[in-house]
């Protein structure tokens, strides 16, 4: 559960920290208080995006912290990440440039972490969640996620890809055909001609240097062996000089020792010197005046240059190009296999229709546990002899199954049920999600449940059932509820104050933990406004002792 929530200049919280118990824990407060503030600012911690107007006027950056207490699915994805699983720490910082860094446990991490453990923490029931409830991809998501359809609808959706693919690769094939025929007659007769000259890996640097050399061959011995004569095969040659240079320095330096390093080095050049002679030797006895393999190089390098000019490739490129062409021809070949291709059309399809046909039955028992316990609810809920139906109506094939999704709803008795977006009002829409929600979270594995203004368009007698349904669902996980309704806050087991206060100029927002006696009088002020009576602090205090 959530332990803890540390806000430092957020939107108008200067610095606020939150410590959380087990139950049902409410927060309520004037409208722009900035009741809502805490449930973004949570958030952020969790991945959400982030932008630079939360950081409070005047500040550099604002920094939040949420502590939770780890389960085993937490410390699994801990251990996973490679991350300590002592406890679990998020924090993100953001600044005024909009850079963004978050950590987990002191360590840095991406928000796609924060979003993937996010997953084991908390769900975060929006105050326009009523109105998201009308789309057909909602109610779809909604009634997978009570089902726990994840798994089944992630293989629909991979299995109706591959499908589509197959489709896509057959239709392609059997659309151009005839073009593509074409194609593959060009790339034969391009790949014969390749073959026929069969150019090979890093073959136009190779001749190239040879022909350079054969080439050059006249200028090359006569330069060599000069060189050479220079070196060795003279009285005055180099390595002669040297050799008389060394004798002499080895008799001086048994007079200075100081000589001994001058004659290392020169004794160092003289071997340099005998080395190269002897390099020189061994060239030229291997370069040769070679006319016909000159001829050679030089055919071979117009047909490697004539074959580059006609495909407009460099000659360095040729043996890339042949490798291409074959690798083009090969898929060509196999995409022109019509018989193949609709075998894998056909296997395609009958995998996306088993995950399909699998997901529609769990679809179906879902809906009908579904349908009976909202309608349940919504006898207590102020719609008695309501009923609430979802109905599975078949639909072509997609990526989300073989139905379209569809809640209905029939708001009294001996009323036919008609899709909920053309016959519920706004109160009833607000009671039918809250119920929604409440039943799909019964068996949530996630402990912390946030409910952010949910109760709009509800009050009287459903505001307190709503609080007791919050209340009851608190027995099981850690709720969180932003409410403006004194019938719901009277039904928390903690009640945190939300509030603005003017200081030198600034607003600022606080939030505070309420004692017994302090919540008689926030829960008066929601009953009657500003001006609290006696009466309204005492019906504040009947409502919070009908709790115990």
């Amino acid at each position: 559960m959530l332990v803890s929530l540390h806000i430092r200049d957020f939107v108008i919280v200067d610095q606020v920290d939150i410590n959380f118990a087990e139950g049902f824990t409410v927060f309520s407060g004037e409208t722009g208080a900035g009741k809502s503030i805490l449930i973004d600012a949570l958030a952020l911690s969790l991945g959400q995006r982030s932008e630079p107007h939360y950081i409070r006027e005047g500040a550099d950056k604002t920094t939040i912290s949420a502590v939770f207490e780890t389960n085993q699915a937490t410390r699994e994805w801990l251990q996973a990440q490679e991350l300590d699983d002592s406890e679990l720490v998020l924090r993100r910082v953001i600044d005024r440039a909009g850079k963004s860094k978050a950590f987990i446990n002191g360590s840095p991490a991406t928000l796609t972490q924060l979003r993937e453990v996010a997953e084991f923490l908390i769900d975060i029931h929006g105050q326009h969640a009523h109105q998201l409830l009308l789309k057909p991809s909602a109610q779809r998501q909604m009634l997978d996620a009570h089902g726990k359809h994840q798994e089944q609808t992630k293989q629909v959706a991979n299995s109706w890809k591959a499908w589509q693919a197959a489709l896509q690769a057959y239709q392609q094939a059997t659309m151009n055909r005839e073009q593509q025929e074409q194609i593959r007659q060009r790339l034969e007769w391009q790949l014969e001609e390749l073959n026929t000259l069969k150019p090979g890996k890093d073959e136009w640097d190779t001749i190239n240097a040879e022909y350079n050399r054969l080439a050059h061959a006249s200028s090359l011995l006569e330069g060599a062996a000069q060189t050479l004569n220079r070196l060795d095969n003279d009285e005055q040659s180099l390595s002669t000089e040297l050799s008389h240079a060394c004798a002499t320095i080895a008799s001086l330096m048994q007079k200075d020792p100081a000589l001994v390093a001058i004659y290392e080095t020169l004794e160092s050049a003289r071997i340099a010197c005998v080395e190269a002679a002897s390099d020189l030797a061994s060239y030229l006895d291997k370069v040769e005046l070679d006319p016909d393999r000159l001829e050679h190089v030089e055919q071979r390098m117009r047909a490697l240059f004539d074959t580059a000019n006609k495909f407009k490739v460099e000659p360095e490129q040729l043996y890339t190009l042949r490798t291409t062409l074959n690798q083009k021809l090969e898929q060509l070949n196999q995409s022109i296999d019509l018989a193949a291709l609709q075998a894998k059309v056909d296997a395609a399809q009958a995998d996306y229709d088993a995950h399909a046909q699998a997901l529609s039955k769990a679809r179906a028992k879902t809906a009908k546990a579904l349908g009976q316990a909202v309608t349940q609810a919504m006898q207590t809920l102020a719609m008695q002899g309501g009923s609430f139906t979802i109905e599975l109506q078949d639909s072509p094939a997609s990526a989300h199954g073989l139905e379209t999704i569809i809640f209905n709803v029939a708001g009294h008795a001996g009323s036919t049920p008609r899709p909920l977006a053309k016959v519920a009002s706004g109160g009833e829409l607000a009671r039918i999600s809250l119920a929604l929600s409440v039943m799909a979270n019964q068996a949530s594995q996630v402990p912390t449940l946030i409910f952010d203004e949910v109760d709009t368009g509800v009050g009287g007698a459903v505001a307190e059932v709503v609080g007791k349904l919050l209340r009851a669902l608190g027995q099981r996980h850690q709720v969180l509820c932003v409410t403006h309704l004194p019938q719901v806050a009277a039904c928390a087991h903690q009640h945190f104050e939300v509030s603005k206060q003017l200081k030198d100029g600034v607003t600022t927002s606080q939030i505070s933990s309420l004692s017994e006696d302090e919540r008689i009088q926030e829960i008066a002020r929601m009953l009657g406004g500003m001006k609290i009576t006696e009466t309204t602090r005492q019906h504040a205090q009947e409502m919070l002792a009908h709790q115990d």
